[in-house]
């Protein structure tokens, strides 16, 4: 039992500090920064390809940002283009999309 417990307890402290960080602001209170990687691997792989080199009506937008300037990425992301609807990605997780996929040339 008190192996258990004593498992229970490391486990904890490990997974309770692993939780932690984020970036501090001058007030003290914390926050993060999206990643915008992350975020479009999770969102955008669906229709634009594991690569995002583009499928079905989706195009290929691993070099958009030779195409498009981050604010028009950030555009088509909140209010969509063609068949591409509006707000799949939204506020600051949007807009770090945008400027991770602004860097795709």
């Amino acid at each position: 039992m008190k192996k258990a417990m004593l498992t229970l307890a490391i486990g904890s402290a490990i997974f309770l500090a692993a939780c932690g960080g984020g970036k501090t602001t001058n007030e003290g209170s914390k926050t993060t920064t999206p990643n915008g990687e992350t975020i479009a691997m999770k969102s955008c792989i669906t229709c634009h390809g594991g690569e995002l080199q583009g499928q079905g009506n989706a195009p290929k937008i691993s070099d958009v940002g030779s195409r498009l300037t981050e604010k028009e990425i950030l555009d088509v992301i909140e209010n969509g283009k063609g068949s591409m609807p509006a707000g799949v990605v939204k506020g600051a997780d949007a807009e770090a999309v945008a400027k991770w996929l602004a860097t795709k040339k």
